[in-house]
């Protein structure tokens, strides 16, 4: 079965309240069960620190006016587990691209909490909503890891991160979600668990792209994350632990999700326009969110119904501390308030 005929399936079986999906059929358990065991044993063990709290306001280069708000929610990606200092983390590195885009100050809420599944993001949004003030401008959810490597069904996955991104848009926030990673890539997995991981995180992805979408949010593929970059360079892209990013690792995953922050705003300088010489297409639903999984930094978008538009946007501002060449400030540093 095609992967955009699982994620279709999957979530279906989320939106009627089916039961469960699996993404792994029972061959091979007992040769599976053994490679977890291995991997466990490998993954995990290095020092990762506590992620920094991230709150506050990020571009006061800009001034004190009324700032761009901004909330994070998700798992120990979006709480930036395994970097030491607050602007290390992504929700700090797209505040502070997002306020040098905006040329306005960024307000930061990050409720993220590591080892989450995607039944926490309904906490996580009551928690949001109820403290922020206001309602956020924009929300970013990195999502699915831990539901993958917990065994969460994939039904369920998916209708909690349905319900967290219906609420969010109800209340009145544009929504990115950066899909689940490619777990394939973490040096220590090992064959067939390796191919497994892979597979399932990229059924997972697809399944998320359709319910975000089917609930007017945006998502960009986290391939990326954990991706071909990564598995080009593990030893600079991921952390002590052999498992969270490092430094650099958070800083090429927010640069991805960047272009799509901005662009749900209306603050990205593109159109909407298909770049046919980038691939960009109008999709079917499934069949686009098939596509951005097998493809890091792809969004996906909805346009009429049941199509959506499949963009590869450009990187074109620089993560904070690199100077592009085309001399654009780089975002400033955080804030702490």
């Amino acid at each position: 079965m095609s992967r955009a005929r699982v994620a279709r399936r999957i979530a279906a079986g989320a939106a009627y309240g089916g039961g469960s999906i699996g993404l792994i059929g029972a061959a091979g358990v007992g040769i599976l069960l053994a490679e977890v065991q291995l991997a466990k044993r490998s993954v995990g063990n290095g020092d990762a620190p506590v992620p920094p709290n991230g709150d506050g306001w990020y571009g006061l280069a800009f001034g004190r006016t009324e700032p761009l708000r901004m909330g994070m929610l998700g798992d120990s990606l979006a709480a930036g587990q395994g970097v030491r200092r607050t602007g290390q983390t992504p929700g700090a590195l797209l505040a502070s691209g997002l306020a040098a885009v905006a040329e306005r100050p960024v307000d930061l809420r990050n409720v993220a909490l590591p080892g989450a599944t995607s039944d926490d993001l309904d906490r996580q949004v009551t928690l949001l909503l109820a403290e922020s003030g206001r309602t956020p401008d924009v929300c970013a959810i990195m999502i699915g890891a831990n539901d993958v490597t917990h065994r969460m069904p994939a039904t369920e996955s998916v209708r909690c991160l349905s319900s967290a991104v219906r609420r969010l848009r109800t209340a009145g926030a544009e929504v990115i979600v950066a899909t689940c990673p490619d777990l394939g890539t973490i040096e220590p997995v090992y064959q067939p668990l390796r191919w497994l991981a892979r597979r399932t995180s990229r059924q997972l992805a697809a399944a998320q792209t359709i319910v975000t979408v089917e609930q007017g949010g945006r998502t960009i593929s986290l391939g990326d994350l954990l991706g071909p970059e990564f598995e080009a360079h593990p030893r600079e892209l991921f952390g002590p632990d052999n498992y969270h990013p490092s430094v650099e690792g958070y800083a090429t995953a927010a640069m991805a999700v960047l272009p799509t922050l901005c662009a749900a705003l209306g603050l990205w300088p593109e159109t909407d326009h298909l770049d046919v010489s980038r691939d960009e297409d109008m999709l079917p639903v499934a069949k686009a969110a098939s596509a951005a999984a097998s493809e890091p930094g792809t969004e996906v978008s909805a346009a009429r119904a049941p199509w959506a538009l499949l963009k590869h946007r450009r990187r074109r501002h620089p993560v904070p501390g690199e100077t592009g060449e085309s001399g654009e400030a780089t975002p400033s540093e955080a804030h702490q308030i």
